[in-house]
């Protein structure tokens, strides 16, 4: 009898053993997040996080805008963000979610088509980072898991080419997508749609971008040669790295949801008004609104007033154009467009990194830029005006880069990278500088990584003090 009930046990407790896992796993709350979801999620925030960063903040640093009230980042007091200006946690949260899609591609074969876009993101992310922070943690970073929880700042050379860097990740994402022959599609792309091809031009595109970033440090002219050559890049609007903004909530533009107040602290800055006006540019209606006080002017205001001893009248200025607000539907995510990457050649040209014609690149790249903000290029652009290439005294790097920044004004830290590393376009000393009359060349590591990371935040601004005036490595302008 005992034995039978030793049995009846033995066999209760096999019973409620076997499978506990699967029993006890709740299908509707999955334990790891599929790498569809975590696509779609990485590209749609970033694209909505930075593209509502590089307004309030990027397009200060960048001189498109200026605030007008709550302004101490445009007065660049850059360690006290307000309506932005700290993309830190908006970039490590998307690297940390795009490793887990890495990881989860290279360790399950039937995710495998996952790993090339994954590896292509990190490293539009990681530059995305390191150009706007410097040396940066990385290596070490995103460790969680394994209990590293204080990881050491890479400089930011080694974060370009070092292993498993920006340029090797491009190639490698690049070698995975060309030979992958597995049937499973990319789900959850909301940049190409699945298309790898696509992927693969814009891997290149960004080896261009990331190539001019530091060929002032390294000699890039047999690589860009190549790209240039192969010609395997984004080159026309229908391939641009993009994604459309919704015309209402929840998808929209973040900045049309602001109160119509906090909306009205942006204005043409005096630098934008300036150029734009001596190029004639129609742009300036898209981007700007007349004066409300003279429906027939545009009037622009110097970057970084002191509030509190300036007396504005906000119906003097020309506020942020209609597209920001009540036309958002018409703006998109810009990860990386044609017209960029063909000013990036045409700077190659004109610098003799490669053997092109500058002129056709940039002029190709100005009526991309035009029509990607849907509006008419005049007849005379390129041949009467200043933005004639190489007319009328004009320099032709200037001409190349501050067409460049234009367009990217709803990616101002972009236009800002680029007056960093080249000089241009040529940004106004700001009204009531908190910081020495000094353009800002770095973003401050914020202070967040001096109260969690202290140790490894203490070595790396040993010789700066996080200082926002020191130069990131690939900037030898």
């Amino acid at each position: 009898m005992k034995y039978i009930y030793a049995l009846f046990l033995l066999t209760l407790v096999s019973a409620c053993t076997q499978d506990f896992e699967a029993i006890n796993t709740n299908p509707n709350a999955p334990a790891e997040v599929q790498p569809n979801l975590l696509l779609r999620q990485v590209i749609y925030d970033y694209g909505d996080e930075m593209a509502y960063e590089g307004f309030v903040a990027g397009n200060l640093l960048g001189q498109y805008f200026t605030a007008i009230d709550f302004n101490l980042f445009d007065r660049h007091s850059l360690t006290e963000p307000q309506f932005g200006g700290n993309p830190w946690p908006t970039l490590y949260r998307n690297l940390r979610d795009n490793e887990i899609m890495l990881q989860q591609a290279r360790t399950k074969p039937t995710l495998a088509v996952y790993e090339g876009p994954a590896l292509i993101l990190k490293a539009y992310l990681t530059a995305a980072l390191t150009d706007i922070y410097g040396d940066v943690p990385y290596r070490e970073a995103l460790q969680g898991v394994t209990g590293k929880v204080t990881p050491a700042y890479d400089q930011q050379e080694d974060i370009y080419l070092g292993e498993n860097g920006i340029l090797a990740n491009l190639e490698k994402g690049i070698e995975v997508l060309s030979s992958y022959n597995g049937t499973a599609a990319l789900v959850g792309d909301i940049l190409f749609n699945g298309d790898l091809n696509a992927w693969i031009k814009f891997a290149q595109s960004l080896r261009i971008k990331s190539l001019l970033r530091i060929a002032g440090r390294v000699d890039v002219k047999v690589e860009l040669q190549a790209i240039y050559d192969a010609g395997n890049y984004i080159s026309n609007n229908a391939e641009n790295a993009v994604f459309d903004f919704a015309a209402a909530q929840p998808n929209n533009f973040r900045m049309a949801n602001l109160r119509s107040g906090d909306f009205n602290l942006f204005i043409l800055s005096a630098t934008a008004e300036e150029i734009l006006t001596d190029l004639s540019d129609p742009r300036l209606a898209k981007f700007y609104r007349t004066t409300a006080n003279d429906p027939a002017s545009f009037q622009g205001f110097l970057n970084g007033p002191d509030a509190s001893q300036t007396s504005i009248s906000v119906a003097d200025y020309s506020l942020t154009g209609r597209i920001f607000r009540e036309e958002p539907g018409a703006l998109q995510a810009n990860f990386l467009t044609a017209w960029e990457t063909l000013f990036f050649l045409a700077e190659a040209a004109e610098r003799g990194l490669i053997t092109a014609d500058a002129k056709t690149l940039y002029e190709e790249a100005v009526a991309l830029a035009f029509a990607y903000w849907n509006t008419t290029l005049p007849a005379d652009y390129l041949t009467m005006g200043n933005a004639a290439y190489g007319q009328n005294g004009q320099d032709e790097i200037e001409q190349i880069i501050t067409q460049k920044w234009i367009a990217n004004i709803l990616n101002g830290y972009e236009g800002w990278i680029d007056y960093r590393r080249t000089g241009f376009p040529k940004l106004k000393t700001i009204a009531a500088s908190l910081n020495n009359d000094l353009i800002p060349v770095k973003m401050p590591y914020p202070a967040d990584e001096a109260a969690l990371n202290n140790a490894n935040f203490n070595a790396a601004t040993a010789s700066n003090g996080n200082s926002v005036n020191i130069k990131v490595w690939w900037d030898a302008n």
